[in-house]
Order: C-alpha cells, then structure tokens, then sequence
C-alpha cells in the first residue's frame, strides 16, 4: 500500500467517525483515533506520519520497541499500548509508551507504577474490561452487571497510585459480521462507565475506547471518545 492509499483510507475513516458522531448528536471532535500499526513496516507507519497520523497503538511490547526506537526524534508521535502486557514486560512499557489502554489488573497497576516512578514519569491508563467471558479476551471480568460492585475495591486502589492516571475504559468486544450484534457490549461498557462515576467521582472517567476496523462507526455512535482503527487505513498486515 502507497502513501496515497494510507492518506486516502485515514481521511475517509475520519469523515465517515465524524459523520456517525453527528447523527448520534455528538461533537466530532470528541473522538481521537488510535492507528493501530501491529505487525507493520516501520516504512509504512513512515507513510502514515506523512498522511498526518500522529498517534499509533501497539499490542506487542517487543515488536512496539524497535518501532519506537526508529522514530525516537519524532517528538509529536504518541504510543498507545493496546494489547495484553506480561508482568515482566512492564518496565519496557513504563519507559516507551504514552498511553496503556490495557491495564487489566491490581498486580500489573502496582508494576507499573513503580517502575514509572523510577522514570520519573506519569501517564493516561484506561482500565481494560472483559465484558463477554470469553476466555480469549483479557480484562476485569465485567460481563455480571451484579458483580460490577465487587470490582470497586480494587479500582479503587488502582486510583490511588501516584504515577498512573485513570481516565477511562476500554474493551474488547466479540467480532461479529453483523456490526449490530457488537452495540450491547458498547452500550454495555457506557454503562459500566457511569456506575465507575457513581461508585468512584472523585476520579474523571472520560475516555471510552471500543471499537476497531469493523465497527468502529457503532462505536462511536454509542460513545466512544477512542477508536482503534488498523486495517480499514494501514492495509493488511
């Protein structure tokens, strides 16, 4: 895939993210794309910087490194970790990314922290939920809206960590080919996200990362503030 074609699919996922949030009654500008760029060339995401892609998200710390290592003096690109993080990865994360979008439990909170003390460094986290017990994905398990509750405790300790900043949710939904099939667990995590504000107002929970290449328009028409779109603009893998 060209530079052309990259610019050409990130401007019509642009316009077609703005169009689903006006007809859902929402500001376009309250929804930022994650490009996700797992298992492509660093000359591709070159392509991408040039079509004015500012922000990248990864799934696998190693792969992520030598990424961003290769474009260390692109001061302007931020790094989303997006995929599962193994506890013994957590320091590689805690020194290269700009974002976590998958921390999906007490333990690795603590890792975390620590090691982003020790670099002197703060960043945004998004808690990651489990919203459809299957086993493949990762998360809190959140698909019992009565044990919803049962999960304050911990979040709650997350939040009171010095260096990691809890701005929000993301899940990962089941894929289906019917797009309608994936809303309840968008709407589901919408839900999710106000009973955080209830339980726990004293934290901001602003961001809402759901969606992907196959249904990000769903997302977005059910409130995603984040979208984390790779095919639809980088091409197959």
């Amino acid at each position: 895939m060209d530079n052309n074609s990259i610019c050409k699919n990130y401007q019509e996922v642009l316009e077609r993210i703005g169009n689903a949030a006006i007809s859902s009654g929402r500001n376009p500008d309250e929804v930022k794309l994650v490009v996700v760029t797992k298992g492509q060339s660093v000359g591709k995401i070159e392509q991408a910087y040039s079509a004015g892609i500012r922000t990248f998200g990864e799934n696998y710390v190693q792969e992520a490194i030598g990424k961003i290592d290769h474009f260390s003096d692109f001061s302007d690109i931020k790094w989303h970790m997006i995929g599962h993080i193994q506890s013994r990865k957590a320091r590689l994360v805690s020194e290269n990314f700009h974002c976590v979008q998958s921390l999906d439990s007490l333990k690795l909170a603590k890792r975390l922290d620590r090691f982003l003390g020790d670099a002197n460094r703060k960043v945004p986290v998004l808690l990651e939920f489990n919203l459809s017990a299957e086993e493949s994905k990762y998360g809190f398990s959140a698909w019992q809206e009565d044990k919803w509750e049962s999960l304050i405790p911990q979040i709650e300790q997350i939040i009171s960590l010095d260096n990691l900043q809890i701005t929000g949710l993301m899940t990962m939904p089941p894929l289906f080919l019917d797009k309608e099939k994936v809303r309840p667990y968008f709407k589901k995590l919408k839900e999710l996200q106000s009973c955080l504000r209830d339980s726990l107002p004293e934290n901001e929970w602003i961001e809402l990362s759901m969606g992907m290449s196959a249904d990000y328009e769903t997302a977005v028409e059910e409130g995603a503030t984040i979208v984390r779109i790779g095919t639809a603009i980088m091409g197959s893998r």
